[in-house]
């Protein structure tokens, strides 16, 4: 008579199969365990090694014993009777606190026939046996186990298919780090969002978010994988959108020329929620580096900021030249001179004072912007605007002044005119 109920059996290995991704080895491998340890609960000897063949089409069980080859090198003798004995009273009386069967100096433990075969023994039976190879032994098959064996079989089979569950999903996931996954909000809570992709649930954390975006229960939305963590309860999908590397993938998702490396993004800055400048190169003449970037009509970078909830976008050429590339990234600013000091790795620019504070930005965040993207510490200042006071092209003409002359005459003549009009009123 079979221990499980094989119809529903193979139901549920079709469905773990499927849902979780657990091959169906893994799972029958997790029930002889369990039936293993569940043998040894009930029957088995301290020291046993018990393992288990289940034949899941017939239900049919084996139950063994192995026993390891060893010899004088491997082991410690077996303790007699009175050994045993005399190591408990002395420990008892506190005079001994190391094991009876602790490791000793030269890594060996102590023989249990149980668990050991010497290999004069083990030759007698398999007269090839070498050295710590297995020597396997039948057991009586038991199909009757107690509640607690029963109980302690339970938790082996959860146990051993959590362990497979979770080395699919490390399987699964570890290759897709640093790249974009789509997922489901399954719930916020404590400023946390975590995110259902199926067989497995991300998070993320606050910091990692995009400053002013609210997330619903139900919500479709895009992170990045930046982090996998293996813990006793699980796989953490640690995820970001805040990330400079989640704007570096929504540009690859919507240029061809990125994705395939043609354009290559050389950095990023960012402030999430706000704004962005990234710096990009090409590999190829006949591309344009920023039209790649932007697309026709500008509906590449639109799609990018729309995922990003407006935040605008700076694209900008990047330079082996530090002075025009440092130039380039304080754009919409135009600069008037760059000083570069190679020694202090800083750049000294200047600017007409009307653009100041168009090169410096609202709260500083174009220049702290463009020091990150370029890795230049840069020092702004301002220098007065040159004008032109020569008054050639603005000569008066007094043949015009004339006529302005005759008009305002007529003006004051209609003037008059209407005040003795309204006095004879």
């Amino acid at each position: 008579m079979s221990l499980f109920d094989l119809k529903a059996l193979a139901t549920t290995l079709e469905q773990l199969e499927q849902e979780k991704r657990i091959p169906k080895e893994r799972i029958l491998d997790a029930i002889e365990q369990a039936l293993a340890a569940a043998y040894k609960k009930d029957y088995g000897k301290k020291g046993q090694i018990i393992r288990c063949r289940f034949d899941h089409e017939t239900g049919d069980t084996e139950f063994y014993q192995v026993k390891i080859v060893v010899d004088d090198s491997l082991v410690k003798p077996e303790l007699t009777e009175e050994e045993r004995l005399a190591y408990a009273e002395a420990k008892a009386r506190g005079e001994v606190v190391e094991d009876e069967d602790a490791v000793d100096e030269d890594g060996r433990i102590r023989f249990n026939p149980e668990h050991h075969m010497y290999i004069d023994d083990a030759q007698k039976i398999k007269g090839d046996a070498v050295l710590e190879q297995e020597i396997i032994f039948p057991l009586e098959v038991q199909e009757d186990f107690g509640r607690i064996a029963a109980q302690t079989a339970k938790q082996v089979i959860i146990q051993r298919i959590r362990e497979a569950e979770k080395e699919s999903v490390l399987e699964e996931f570890e290759g897709r780090q640093d790249e974009i996954i789509n997922g489901t909000v399954q719930k916020v809570e404590r400023g946390n969002v975590f995110i259902d992709f199926g067989r497995a649930t991300g998070i993320m954390p606050y910091d990692e978010q995009i400053p002013g975006e609210f997330y619903r229960t139900g919500q479709h939305i895009k992170a990045l994988l930046y982090a996998i963590e293996e813990t006793p309860r699980g796989v953490n999908l640690k995820l970001s959108r805040s990330h400079p590397r989640f704007i570096e993938e929504l540009f690859a998702l919507e240029s061809p020329e990125i994705a395939s490396g043609t354009v290559e993004i050389k950095s990023i800055a960012r402030e999430p929620g706000s704004r962005s400048k990234m710096a990009v190169v090409s590999h190829d003449d006949n591309i344009d580096v920023i039209g790649a970037c932007v697309g026709q009509k500008g509906i590449r970078v639109a799609t990018v900021m729309g995922e990003l909830s407006g935040e605008k976008i700076d694209i900008i050429p990047w330079s082996e030249n530090p002075a025009s590339f440092i130039a380039s990234a304080l754009a919409p600013a135009t600069i008037v001179d760059i000083e570069i000091n190679e020694d202090e790795h800083i750049a000294y620019v200047s600017v007409h004072d009307d653009k100041l504070s168009l090169a410096i930005g609202k709260g500083g965040q174009n220049v702290r912007l463009a020091a990150k993207l370029t890795g230049w510490k840069i020092d702004i200042k301002g220098v007065a605007q040159e004008i032109d006071n020569t008054y050639d092209d603005f000569e008066t003409d007094t043949t015009d002044m004339a006529d302005v002359e005759d008009v305002l005459a007529e003006v004051h003549d209609m003037v008059d005119e209407a005040d003795d009009h309204l006095a004879e009123i």
